[in-house]
């Protein structure tokens, strides 16, 4: 049997598998999987792969072969027990001979729940809630909030100078954080399913809203790029051309944006201010990335425009989660407090 120390250490490693799964796998979960051989040793990693791919766990036992046979398998998510564009994963472990299963979080989705009956109907060891938190906060989250709340999970990016403002009095405003900040929020975007600006930045700025490596090449998942306003998108504008769709919501009502992406998982909101002042009035922000630099302009725009606070008492409250020093700047992120 495997002590609960390894597969507390499995389980991390599928947490870390699962989270290159982000935005390749919606509207499915990223999951990920490690098989431990009669050992305890490592036979074989999965994670959850493109819609109509296999899932993390089958990942895993194609790398692990005939050391799966009499092992452990660890997975983030209840292994699913359904028929869809792929077999249960739950026959897979079965068939592959595993004499124990531990997961995370069981699976919410009653179609696909029912693999942890599966498996101990056919005498299988199965264990659940391991490290369960981890998993709910891990690269799960997002999709267990759409599970849960009905839509998809709303992350907005602000990159601001100490004092709040995001363009100078003149209007400058391109490359207020560094390189290592602008790098990490492009590594952000290619974990998403949808990035949203309104029509102002469209013409204003005239972004790709593409997911790009430091040496300018794309990386292989790009988000739905949404545009949110009454104006029309220039023929010209940049987000018409390039590998992913473009959406063009027209109103001014970030919950039209929410019902447009019925099937996301993850949408990043990056402005401009209007459109951030927007979702927080409309109480549809999570999430907050802030990107602070270590430069005081004393004038210029704010980095959040949103007319319905008037006092104190009606301000946004988040709480903070982490911070992370990236060059000279300073990401910190923060969650509703709800």
């Amino acid at each position: 049997m495997v002590d609960a120390a390894t597969v507390a250490a499995a389980m991390r490693r599928a947490i870390a598998e699962s989270a290159d799964s982000q935005g390749l796998s919606s509207p499915n979960p990223p999951v990920g999987a490690v098989i431990l051989d009669e050992l305890g040793e490592v036979a074989g990693v999965g994670r959850t792969q493109p819609p109509g791919g296999p899932h993390a766990e089958v990942m895993a036992l194609r790398e692990a072969g005939d050391r799966a046979r009499g092992g452990t398998a660890v997975v983030t998510l209840e292994p699913c027990d359904h028929t869809g564009r792929t077999g249960p994963c739950s026959q897979a472990l079965l068939a592959a001979g595993v004499s124990a299963v531990h997961f995370a979080v069981g699976d919410p989705n009653p179609a696909a729940a029912g693999g942890a009956a599966t498996l101990r109907a056919a005498g299988v060891d199965v264990h659940e809630s391991v490290l369960e938190h981890e998993a709910r906060r891990g690269p799960l989250r997002q999709w267990l909030f759409q599970r849960e709340r009905g839509r998809p999970f709303v992350t907005a990016k602000i990159a601001a100078t100490l004092d709040g403002r995001v363009a100078a009095p003149d209007g400058t405003s391109q490359w207020i954080t560094g390189a290592a900040a602008r790098e990490h929020a492009h590594a952000q975007r290619a974990r998403i399913d949808a990035i949203v600006v309104g029509t102002g930045t469209v013409i204003a700025d005239d972004p790709a809203l593409t997911a790009r490596r430091p040496d300018g090449t794309l990386y292989s998942h790009q988000p739905t790029r949404v545009v949110l306003g009454l104006r029309d998108v220039p023929p010209t504008a940049r987000v018409r051309s390039g590998p992913s769709p473009l959406l063009h919501v027209a109103s001014r009502d970030p919950r039209e944006v929410v019902a447009a992406l019925p099937d996301a998982l993850h949408v990043l909101v990056e402005g401009g201010p209007a459109i951030i002042g927007a979702f927080l009035a409309a109480g549809l922000v999570d999430e907050l990335h802030c990107y602070l630099t270590p430069t005081v302009l004393g004038a210029g725009r704010a980095a959040v425009d949103d007319g319905t606070v008037g006092t104190l008492a009606d301000a946004h409250r988040f709480i903070r989660t982490g911070t992370r020093g990236l060059g000279d700047d300073l990401l910190v992120t923060l969650e509703r407090r709800d």
